[in-house]
């Protein structure tokens, strides 16, 4: 009898699954990135460890097809049907809307595990939250909520500063929201926003060339997948324009970026991990809600403050989930 297998795609799972599959079969589970494998080490740490808690192992009993977009999102929806023809189990997406949403259009039948930071129900990716329905689930993390408290972490960072940059993708769907919720919290806080935008890795050197004529003071950078498939390239202009500079996600910390405030992409990819297991032993997509990642997580890199000749609010630190000596 043939076999029908599933795409996992970051927050998706299998539809149907064969009583027998899970003893006579390791399960095939395609992994579609916007990224690359050095800018998602983190997830694919964390969604591996979900996959393990779970009992699945890669090259042990579960086997994981990795297509990775390099930045190029283009590219998804053929990398997405490329795993759709070898008929994986479940797919899971990872790198935001623009991988689920590629992923989605490449089947409607495959599984599919989605991690985005958008509103999955305002992009169309499910028709709701608790009852998702089709084959794809997920895990949302907090991206956009965080923008107003992104800009009063700017301001108790860097008191002087008088106007901050907000770095933003205008291409991306929740743009418009991310941007009323900074201009709200930067007139709460007596600060004036400098808005910059970038949808592509020419635009975010235009971008910094900008906020030295505006003279900005700080910058904040916005969440979406062309900042973190860019991010040594915004990390190296951050510094050599000694522009302090807050991020959404720890990893441009840990590469010489100066703060970080936002989800944890290890927890988040861990959940997600989890849900594909749970498709891969029979669940369907439609009975498993939309979960939230809900960690949020504070890093602060000293080295690069050293290299600023700033001094790090003594409360700020205190608050820190982890320092970088």
């Amino acid at each position: 009898m043939k076999r029908r297998r599933f795409v996992l795609a970051a927050g998706t799972a299998p539809l149907w699954i064969w009583p027998s599959f899970a003893q006579t079969s390791r399960p095939t589970i395609g992994f579609l990135a916007s990224g690359s494998p050095e800018t998602f080490v983190t997830v694919v740490s964390g969604f591996q460890e979900g996959l393990k808690a779970a009992g699945l192992t890669e090259a042990s009993n579960v086997t994981i097809e990795y297509r990775w977009a390099q930045g190029q999102f283009s590219r998804l929806p053929s990398l997405a049907a490329e795993l759709v023809q070898q008929r994986v189990d479940v797919i899971v997406t990872m790198g935001g809307n623009v991988a689920a949403l590629a992923a989605k259009q490449a089947t409607s039948s495959v599984p599919i595990v989605f991690l985005t930071g958008d509103d999955p129900v305002a992009t169309g990716l499910v028709d709701s939250l608790s009852r998702p329905g089709g084959n794809i689930t997920g895990i949302t993390w907090l991206a956009g909520e965080l923008g107003g408290k992104n800009l009063e972490l700017v301001s108790e960072l860097v008191p002087a500063a008088l106007t901050i940059g907000v770095l933003i993708n205008p291409n991306r769907p929740t743009a418009e929201a991310q941007l009323e919720g900074a201009k709200a919290a930067a007139k709460a806080i007596g600060k004036t926003i400098h808005v910059l935008k970038a949808s592509q890795t020419v635009e975010i050197d235009q971008a910094f060339a900008e906020m030295t004529q505006a003279r900005v003071d700080a910058l904040f950078v916005t969440v979406d997948p062309v900042f973190i498939v860019n991010r040594v390239q915004i990390i190296k202009a951050a510094a050599k324009q000694r522009l302090p500079t807050l991020y959404f996600q720890r990893e441009f910390v840990d590469l010489g970026g100066l703060v970080s405030y936002g989800a944890s992409a290890h927890d988040a990819a861990r959940l997600v991990g989890g849900y594909a297991a749970r498709i891969v032993r029979g669940a369907k997509p439609a009975d498993l809600p939309v979960q939230r990642s809900t960690k949020i997580e504070t890093i602060i890199n000293l080295r690069t403050a050293r290299s600023l000749d700033m001094t790090i609010p003594s409360n700020l630190l205190a608050r820190a989930d982890q320092v970088i000596e």
